[in-house]
């Protein structure tokens, strides 16, 4: 069964955007993804003032669902999803000039943890983990997701979260910059919102502005060199046919060491 976006709007001009999949922890499947970039991309055209993008069931994500796809297909099905409608999503979060906000009311893991840092503002609960876990599953990630971090939480930080692939709790994260602000359960809704109702009332040029500003600047460092590009993408194509990312994939399942063979 295919994951929800459930879609509201709690205050004037704020859309709440809610990844609904309880059977699957919140993973983010083609049906989920595609409807966040559609929901992020009419915001503009609504008149939305600020995007709110939280999890439902105690979750934020568990990342990308490629958990039950048949190993006869796997690297062509979970290259396609990581290839065209999470760059999708990633890329409706990054061009929009309406602010966005993420607050996670639970674990926040692998893609999902891009999908919130794609945010300009995070939010997360006491108590829940965030992490990267490429390194135990045997895939190399995206380079335009680890430019992504190395904005965010710079070069150490980056390598110490993709290198070792563990966890840390919300308030290491606070204390990283890969969130903002950490609210205990009882008040985590309650603080997103007030965020929304603050970036709501602000003046829209204003904050439009800025954004665009500040993704210029971003920007700025450049494209890679076409044949640098050419070579990452292919490297990581390549990870999705190899036998240790399959095999990383069922260990984590089935909660046991993966037995890595390098191929």
């Amino acid at each position: 069964m295919a994951g929800q976006l459930l879609i509201d709007e709690p205050l004037d001009g704020v859309r709440r955007l809610t990844i609904s999949n309880p059977a699957k922890r919140n993973a983010l499947d083609h049906a989920l993804l595609d409807d966040i970039a559609g929901a992020v991309r009419s915001a503009d055209l609504d008149g939305v003032r600020v995007i709110v993008l939280t999890g439902a069931h105690g979750m934020f994500s568990s990342g990308y669902d490629i958990g039950d796809i048949p190993e006869d297909v796997f690297a062509r099905e979970a290259e396609r999803l990581v290839a065209h409608p999470f760059t999708d999503a990633l890329d409706a979060l990054d061009g929009t000039d309406v602010p966005t906000v993420a607050v996670m009311p639970g674990h926040t893991i692998g893609g999902g943890l891009e999908l919130a840092i794609a945010c300009d503002l995070r939010i997360a609960r006491d108590g829940i983990q965030l992490g990267m876990p490429p390194a135990k599953l045997g895939l190399v990630y995206s380079h335009t997701g680890l430019r992504r971090f190395l904005h965010a939480i710079g070069e150490p930080r980056t390598r110490q979260l993709f290198l070792l692939g563990r966890t840390v709790d919300a308030r290491t994260a606070l204390g990283w910059g890969l969130v903002h602000e950490v609210a205990g359960q009882e008040y985590l809704e309650r603080v997103g919102l007030d965020w929304a109702r603050e970036l709501a009332a602000n003046a829209p040029l204003s904050v439009r502005g800025n954004k665009r500003v500040l993704r210029a600047l971003l920007d700025a460092e450049g494209p890679l060199d076409p044949d640098v590009e050419a070579e990452l993408i292919a490297l990581r194509k390549a990870c999705f046919g190899s036998e240790d990312l399959q095999e990383g994939v069922r260990a984590f399942a089935e909660k046991r060491p993966a037995r890595w063979r390098g191929r």
